[in-house]
C-alpha cells in the first residue's frame, strides 16, 4: 500500500451534518478488492485471519479487519493503515485477485438518529433495521455515484466511495442531513 501520509485525503478539513447526523471523513485506511473461487474462501479466510462472508449483504469483522461480501466471488477488506491486507491475501496460496484500492476510495462515517434519512436522500435502499440490520453491507447507488455501504449500528453507517466523487456524496449526505433535522 502507498503510504497515506504522503497524499491529501480527498475529504481533509470538511465536516457537515445537523443536530440529528454527525458527517465525518473516516480515518485512512487500506483496502482490497478480492475476488476468489468458492474452494479458495478457506485458505483466504485463514490468511486474512477471519471467516470471509458468503452470504450475500452481510460482513464480517476481526483483528482490525472488515470484509464487506459484495457478489459470489468478491468482497471489499477494508483494514487499518498498514494491516498488510495485500500481503495477507499473497501467503494465502490460493488463486485469486487481490487489488489495492486504498487511494480510490475514501469513507464518509454517518451517524446520528437521522443517519439513514440522510442516506434515503440519494440512496433507494431500504435503511430500516429490519431490511438492513447493523453488518449489513451492499454496493448501491447514491445520487449519481455508485457506493459501498456498511451499516455499522443502529444509528451509524460507512459510505465507501470513490474520491473522485467524495465531494459530491458528501454534499448530498450533508444536505439530507439538514433535511433529516427538519
Amino acid at each position: 500500500m502507498a503510504d497515506l501520509a504522503q497524499r491529501t485525503l480527498p475529504l481533509a478539513g470538511v465536516h457537515g451534518g445537523s443536530a440529528s447526523v454527525r458527517l465525518t471523513p473516516a480515518q485512512p485506511t487500506e483496502r482490497i478488492s478480492l475476488r476468489a473461487r468458492a474452494e479458495d474462501v478457506t485458505a483466504l479466510s485463514q490468511a486474512l485471519g477471519f471467516d470471509l462472508p458468503t452470504r450475500p449483504k452481510t460482513s464480517a469483522s476481526a483483528n482490525g479487519r472488515t470484509a464487506l461480501w459484495l457478489g459470489p466471488d468478491e468482497w471489499l477488506v477494508i483494514g487499518e493503515a498498514g494491516s498488510g491486507l495485500m500481503r495477507a491475501a499473497q501467503e494465502s496460496g490460493v488463486l485469486h485477485s487481490a487489488v489495492d484500492v486504498s487511494h480510490r476510495n475514501t469513507a464518509i462515517l454517518v451517524e446520528g438518529p437521522g443517519a439513514a434519512a440522510a442516506i434515503n436522500a440519494g440512496c433507494p435502499q431500504d435503511l430500516s433495521l429490519k431490511a438492513f440490520p447493523v453488518g449489513a453491507c451492499t454496493r448501491t447507488i447514491f445520487g449519481k455515484t455508485e457506493i459501498v455501504l456498511l451499516r455499522t449500528g443502529e444509528e451509524s453507517f460507512r459510505v465507501e466511495v470513490w474520491r473522485s466523487f467524495s465531494d459530491y456524496a458528501f454534499g448530498l449526505l450533508a444536505e439530507g442531513a439538514r433535511d433529516a433535522a427538519l
